[in-house]
C-alpha cells in the first residue's frame, strides 16, 4: 500500500473534524493580534496561513518556513492573494528568520520528524522576542489505541509505530520540558485525545493499512494475522485515539 502524497495527507488532516478542533484552540491559546509578526515553522503546504493572515490585519505579517520546494509552492499558491504573507524557504533547525523579530510562533507536527527538535526550540528562541508567544503541538504516539479483538496485534501495530514510523515518537510528553531547557517559561500544556469512529479517516490519519504492511515486513507481526486484524476493523464497531499534547509557552 503506497503512502498518500504529504502535501494532500497534511491538508485533509487540518480540514478533518480533529484537525479543525485543535488547530482552532492553538490559535486560540496563541492569541495573534493586529499587527503581530507570526511564524509558522515547518508551515508545510500552508493550511494554516490564512488564519494566521486574517489576524494579523492589514498591518502585520505571517513567514511560512518549510524546506520542502513542494510544499512551498502549494503555500504559495494558497496565498498569492494574501500580501502580507511571505513564504520563505528554510530548515526549523536554522530558521530564515532574523533574532527577535518576532511576536508569535507556532511549530504543529514537526518535532517529531525533525532530527533535534531541541535545536529547532533553540531556533525558535533566537527569532522571538521578548514577551512573544510560542504554541507547540505534537502527537504521543506511545498513547496509540486502536481497539481490535486480537488485542496483541493492535499492541504490535503501535510498537511498530513508535520505534520504526515516527522518529521521535513521544515528543508529545517532552514538550514542557523542552521548552523550558530552550529558555521558554510555559503558560498552558493540554493534553486531548483525537478519537476517530471511521475506520476510513482513521485509515488515513493513522495508516492503520499502510503501517501494518510495513510491520509485517519488519517482522512485529504474523502476515495473515496482520491481514485479518486490518480486515476485522471495518467489520465492527471501530474506535482509535492517540494523545495530541498542546503547549503554549512566553519568551
Amino acid at each position: 500500500m503506497s503512502r498518500p502524497d504529504q502535501a494532500s495527507y497534511m491538508l485533509r488532516a487540518a480540514a478533518s473534524d480533529v484537525g479543525r478542533l485543535y488547530k482552532g484552540q492553538l490559535l486560540d491559546l496563541l492569541d495573534v493580534r493586529e499587527g503581530h509578526t507570526v511564524l509558522d515553522a515547518g508551515c508545510g503546504p500552508g493550511a494554516d496561513l490564512p488564519a494566521l493572515a486574517q489576524r494579523v490585519g492589514g498591518t502585520g505579517t505571517v513567514i511560512g518556513v518549510d524546506r520542502d520546494p513542494a510544499m512551498l509552492g502549494q503555500a504559495r499558491e494558497r496565498t498569492r492573494q494574501l500580501p502580507r504573507v511571505e513564504i520563505r524557504e528554510g530548515d526549523v533547525l536554522d530558521l530564515p528568520v532574523g533574532p527577535g523579530t518576532v511576536d508569535r510562533a507556532k511549530i504543529d507536527r514537526v518535532l517529531m520528524h525533525v532530527e533535534d527538535p531541541a535545536t529547532a526550540l533553540a531556533q525558535l528562541h533566537r527569532v522571538t522576542r521578548p514577551g512573544a508567544r510560542v504554541g507547540l503541538a505534537e502527537p504521543d504516539w506511545d498513547t496509540l489505541i486502536v481497539d481490535a479483538e486480537d488485542l496483541e496485534t493492535s499492541r504490535a501495530f503501535t510498537r511498530y509505530t513508535t520505534t520504526e514510523a515516527v522518529r521521535h515518537a513521544t515528543v508529545g510528553r517532552g514538550l514542557p520540558r523542552l521548552a523550558e531547557q530552550a529558555g521558554f517559561g510555559v503558560e498552558t500544556v493540554l493534553a486531548t485525545t483525537p478519537v476517530f469512529r471511521d475506520v476510513e479517516e482513521a485509515d488515513h490519519t493513522l495508516g492503520l493499512g499502510r503501517n501494518m504492511e510495513a510491520a509485517v515486513a519488519a517482522g512485529y507481526v504474523d502476515r495473515e494475522r496482520g491481514r485479518r486484524w486490518f480486515t476485522g476493523l471495518s467489520q465492527g464497531t471501530f474506535f482509535a485515539s492517540f494523545t495530541l499534547v498542546t503547549v503554549i509557552c512566553s519568551r
